[in-house]
């Protein structure tokens, strides 16, 4: 035992009864039946203890808490702790004074759960006292450990369910509205066959002109004589070079009717 190593309760049973057992002549297991269990040599309290990877199963005093016997346990299931053949509350210990003397005494307890924490307590203690054991061989050789094998074996084959990554090639989207024009100078498409642009005069210009047809069309009193269509009066310079082309096509300046009386101006 190292030093420094503290001593750990694992299991507290307030009523335990100790019997005294007849010597085993064969090398069948123990019978509690074969004790008088009417009449228990000594009763009072268990505890389990732990130090290092050893268990101690004590006996002690319930008032004063005296150990009267303690019986160390190495190993379990071993011979320092063995269960009956006929009962699950009943178990053989061997406990030991210190000075070498050893000897085989009979406990149990009156209830099967005392019996099952008991049991399971020693059974919890040497599982983790393995796994240390386990742990600090893996420390000492890293290398000899069991290695994670991921390659695929002969034959073996991997499913991938990719059906919502899945898209067809060129697909066109859903056309995008094209936002709608406010305001503005807007041109008109060329007429068929021509190559020349227009230009539209400006919105003012184009209410003037418009004015101007219908007031012609409706004149009164013209005896279905031709009417001549007025020209548009130039706002500005910029406004005659764009009326430039329609002038010249119609004739000289001169011979156009300018509006008279009568005309509504916009």
């Amino acid at each position: 035992m190292e030093k420094g190593e503290y001593e750990s309760v694992l299991c507290v049973k307030p009523e335990v009864h100790v019997y005294r057992i007849p010597p085993r002549a064969t090398n069948r297991g123990y019978r509690a039946a074969e004790w008088q269990l009417d009449q228990p040599s000594w009763s009072g309290r268990l505890r389990i203890t732990a130090k290092g990877q050893v268990a101690y199963i004590k006996l002690e005093d319930r008032t004063s808490g005296e150990l009267f016997a303690q019986a160390p346990v190495d190993q379990f299931p071993g011979t320092a702790v063995e269960s009956v053949m006929d009962s699950s509350r009943y178990f053989v210990i061997r406990i030991e004074d210190g000075n070498g003397r050893r000897a085989f005494i009979g406990i149990g307890f009156g209830d099967r759960g005392d019996a099952f924490d008991f049991n399971v307590a020693l059974q919890d203690h040497f599982k983790w006292v393995k796994q240390q054991c386990e742990f600090a061989k893996q420390a000492e050789n890293p290398d000899q450990g069991p290695k994670l094998d991921l390659s695929f074996k002969e034959g073996q084959t991997i499913k991938l369910n990719i059906a919502n990554m899945k898209k067809k090639e060129g697909a066109a989207g859903p056309p995008r509205a094209r936002p709608a024009s406010t305001g503005g100078l807007s041109l008109l498409p060329p007429p068929p066959g021509g190559k020349t642009s227009t230009l539209i005069p400006p919105p003012g210009e184009q209410l003037s002109v418009a004015a101007s047809i219908v007031q012609t069309a409706l004149a009164p009193n013209s005896g279905g004589a031709t009417v001549s269509w007025p020209q548009p009066k130039p706002a500005a310079t910029a406004t005659a070079d764009i009326w430039g082309d329609f002038t010249k096509s119609t004739g000289s300046t001169s011979s156009q009717t300018q509006p008279g009386t009568g005309w509504v101006q916009f």
